[in-house]
């Protein structure tokens, strides 16, 4: 009888264990903001571009390169999107299809159990479903530490080769060959000529055992605990609250609409796109085939 009350008893026990994993949620808030002083200083080289233009284009940019993300987290999986606001006034599919590009719009769920991701983008008017397996970075271990948000965090660093849609990694060419261009200054350039996307880029991101859940922000994961800190030289993704048990859970699923395509594939359509508005100009009108 003691043995059957023990058996019963130690089971009950495991059954409430795997409840309390699969119920546990945590969510953590990120303010992202990317570097655009390549871009401003390119504006003043421009003699195309006035002081009224480089000052609207700034107001634009400074909604497209600051954001706020909430990542809502359990165990073995993570969803990560942009905090809603209200649209500005004016703000077209233009204006989003371009805050898209800049790390903003959809959904990014990750599964690290998996270790699969999916996140759904609106480019062009058109809707897509990229699914892929999540990147593995080769981590390197370092001993500094840091304080984020009370928390002590412990560093880390990678290699991270870069997606050719996500136009926040564009750097500012070198000038090396200004004295080329000279005869150039009289006609009108295009401004982007003067920025180049690099094939990949340094991580540093920062870790906090003291959360131990393989979830970061985005798509970056793989350390034994919750980053709250990620630097690519040129945006910076920081954790400003978390909150661990939270009382309203989030639904955690990985999104479904939209055309289904791989990173690549989606990189491959977006360069495409992008070629096509320049060569006509601005690309009014350009259109998706079916």
């Amino acid at each position: 009888m003691n043995k059957s009350i023990f058996t019963f008893a130690f089971m009950l026990l495991g059954i409430l264990s795997v409840s309390a994993q699969k119920e546990f949620q945590g969510l953590a808030v990120y303010e992202s903001k990317t570097s655009t002083s390549d871009m401003s200083k390119r504006m003043d080289d421009n003699k195309d571009i006035t002081p009224e233009m480089k000052k609207m284009i700034e107001e634009r940019m400074k909604g497209m390169f600051e954001k706020t993300f909430v990542l809502n987290f359990d165990r073995s999986a993570s969803i990560y999107k942009e905090e809603e606001k209200l649209e500005a006034p004016g703000q077209n599919g233009g204006m989003r299809m371009m805050a898209s590009m800049m790390g903003g719009g959809g959904t990014y769920y990750k599964n690290v159990k998996e270790k699969m991701y999916s996140v759904d983008k609106e480019f062009m008017g058109k809707e897509f479903l990229i699914k892929d397996a999540l990147p593995q970075l080769e981590w390197k271990m370092e001993s500094e530490t840091k304080q984020v948000g009370g928390y002590t965090c412990y560093k880390a660093t990678a290699v991270k080769p870069v997606d050719g849609s996500d136009f926040r990694n564009y750097r500012a060419k070198g000038d090396d060959k200004k004295e080329d261009k000279k005869e150039d200054k009289a006609k009108t350039t295009n401004f982007m000529e003067d920025f180049e996307m690099p094939k990949e880029v340094l991580i540093t991101a920062w870790y906090t055992p003291e959360i131990p859940v393989n979830q970061g922000p985005e798509g970056y994961w793989g350390l034994p605990g919750l980053i709250l800190e990620v630097n690519d030289g040129k945006t910076i993704i920081l954790c400003s609250k978390v909150v661990m048990n939270t009382k309203e859970k989030a639904d955690i699923k990985a999104p479904k609409v939209g055309k289904e395509v791989t990173q690549k594939g989606y990189d491959e359509i977006v360069a495409a796109k992008m070629k096509e508005m320049q060569e006509m100009g601005g690309g009014r009108n350009m259109h998706f085939g079916r």
